[in-house]
Parts: C-alpha cells; sequence; structure tokens
C-alpha cells in the first residue's frame, strides 16, 4: 500500500502533514501514536501548556493522555484549521480499558493529493480566554471563516429543573 501521506513545511505553522495520494471522505488516515500519560503527569511535565500556545498532548480519555514529544507519529504535525478536511476521534477499546482507547484521524471529505490534513483541534481551556491567551492560541489557518484563534468557547452547563 503506498504512502498516503508525507510530513513538510507547511504555509499554516510550522511542519504540517499533507496528502500524497487521493483519500476519500470517511477513510482511516493514521491513528494519533505517543506516550500515554495520566493527566496529573500532563499537568507536571507540562504545566507551562496554556502559555506556550503549542503542544503535542491529545486529551484521550478522563484518565489519560497522548503524549506525542515521546514516541509520537506524523499525526502530531496535523494544523488545525476552521475549515477542516479531516476529524479527530476517540475510539474506545472494546474490552473497555481506557489504556487501550485510540485516537483516529478521519477524512471529513475527499481529500486531493498535495492538499494538507488538517482537523479542528477543539481546544478548550480552563482559564478565562483572554486577548492574550487568544493571540496565544492563534489560528493561521486562512480560511474565510477563520476564527483567529484555536480556542474553542467552553461549554455551558444547563441546568435541568
Amino acid at each position: 500500500m503506498p504512502v498516503r501521506f508525507v510530513a513538510r513545511r507547511s504555509s499554516i505553522h510550522g511542519q504540517g502533514v499533507f496528502a500524497r495520494t487521493a483519500i476519500p471522505a470517511g477513510a482511516l488516515i493514521l491513528v494519533y501514536k505517543g506516550r500515554l500519560i495520566t493527566h496529573a503527569q500532563a499537568d507536571r511535565r507540562y504545566s507551562d501548556g496554556a502559555e506556550s500556545g503549542h503542544t503535542f498532548l491529545f486529551t484521550l480519555n478522563t484518565r489519560y493522555i497522548v503524549d506525542a514529544n515521546a514516541g509520537g507519529n506524523a499525526a502530531r504535525w496535523i494544523n488545525h484549521s476552521c475549515e477542516p478536511n479531516c476529524r479527530a476521534c476517540v475510539e474506545e477499546s472494546r474490552d473497555g480499558d481506557p489504556r487501550r482507547d485510540r485516537v483516529l484521524i478521519e477524512a471529513l471529505r475527499d481529500i486531493t493529493p498535495g492538499e494538507e490534513l488538517t482537523y479542528n483541534y477543539g481546544i478548550v481551556l480552563e482559564d478565562r480566554q483572554t486577548p492574550r491567551l487568544k493571540r496565544l492560541w492563534a489560528c493561521r489557518c486562512g480560511s474565510v471563516s477563520c476564527t483567529r484563534t484555536m480556542l474553542q468557547p467552553k461549554r455551558t452547563r444547563i441546568a435541568l429543573a
């Protein structure tokens, strides 16, 4: 099977991942790989994460995070876009073991050779979204519907009567 993608310099930000072949909508492109760490370990190792505007951490579930800084693959270079052509979804393990959950990168639509692969990072910070944090987490996707930040609004809780 031919290699479907390649990592190289991106006009969006740093490295990017680009299709080498046509990728049909719904296709599994790759699995986000890295060392499995707990949320507490991530907090200790990367306490400045919200202050750097850059991370290779992917929340897997309530217990674990995938740290692509260690043992990561090309998925860590996929850039954010406000109009993504891919999505990242968590596949829960069949046996219910949260250590075996996986992050899958799938095509949302047909992707042409040479096109950069992107997904919406969906970053929600616990902190208030100040103008400084929005600048730190600036989006550079260039789409017409760009929100200018990778930060997503906090989900509001609905009180049930």
